[in-house]
C-alpha cells in the first residue's frame, strides 16, 4: 500500500483510473478523468494525480496524461491450486493451473484458490464448481471452532468442512445432513487454509 492512506476523492480517481487501464490497456486525457470525475477544470485532477504519484500510487510525466501508469501494489494473481472436495476425499494438484485477476478484491499476502467438487457445503452457501478463496493457515492452533478451512488428511486428500478441536480429536464436519463427519486426530490433519471468499463463475 501507498505510504499515506488516501483521501475519498482521491481514491475515486485511483478506483476509476485502475478500472480504466485494465479495460482499455492504456491511460485515459485529462479531460476523460475530468468528465468521470464530474470536474469542470483540470486542476483538481492534476492535484489528485500529483498526490497519488507522492504517495506511490502512479507514475505519470507532468502535462502527460498518457504517460499516466500504476504502480503495482499486489499481487498480480491468485494460484488456482487445483479442486477440493465438498464431499468426500481427492487428490490435491501441486501445480499451479491458471491465475485469477482478483487483484482489487483481495490484498492479503499468499491467498489461493480452490475449484469445489461436491454438494457437502451447500447449507454454507458454497456449491460445486465454486472457487473459494483461501489464507494460508500458519498457526493451525489459532483456528476458532466452525471455521471454513480446506484440510489435508495424509493419504486422502483435501477436503472443505467446518472445523471443530476438542482436545486431540479434530472433526470436520459437512454443511450437508447428507454427510457425515470425519473425525480424526488432530496431528494427522494439516489445515491448508480458512475460507475468505466466495466467488461463484457466472
Amino acid at each position: 500500500m501507498g505510504s499515506e492512506p488516501l483521501t475519498p476523492a482521491q481514491q475515486e480517481l485511483l478506483d476509476w483510473l485502475t478500472e480504466y487501464i485494465q479495460s482499455n490497456h492504456h491511460s485515459p486525457s485529462i479531460r476523460q478523468m475530468m468528465n468521470a470525475m464530474g470536474l469542470r477544470s483540470p486542476a483538481p485532477i492534476q492535484s489528485r494525480l500529483k498526490h497519488l504519484q507522492d504517495k506511490g500510487w502512479i507514475t505519470w510525466k507532468e502535462g502527460h496524461a498518457r504517460t499516466l501508469q500504476l504502480i503495482e501494489k499486489t499481487f498480480s494473481g491468485i494460484p488456482l491450486l487445483g479442486a477440493v472436495a465438498a464431499g468426500g476425499l481427492v487428490e490435491t494438484f501441486d501445480d499451479v493451473q491458471e491465475t485469477l485477476d482478483m487483484n482489487s478484491i483481495i490484498k492479503k499476502r499468499d491467498v489461493f484458490a480452490l475449484v469445489v467438487n461436491g454438494d457437502s457445503m451447500v447449507d454454507a452457501y458454497i456449491a460445486d464448481g465454486d472457487v473459494v478463496l483461501m489464507e494460508p493457515v500458519y498457526e493451525p492452533n489459532s483456528i476458532r471452532n466452525g471455521t471454513v478451512v480446506s484440510a489435508l488428511v495424509p493419504g486422502a486428500g483435501t477436503t472443505l468442512k467446518y472445523f471443530y478441536r476438542k482436545g486431540s480429536l479434530v472433526t470436520l464436519e459437512a454443511a450437508n445432513p447428507e454427510y457425515e463427519p470425519i473425525q480424526i486426530d488432530a496431528e494427522m490433519v494439516q489445515l491448508q487454509g480458512k475460507l475468505l471468499a466466495v466467488w461463484r463463475k457466472a
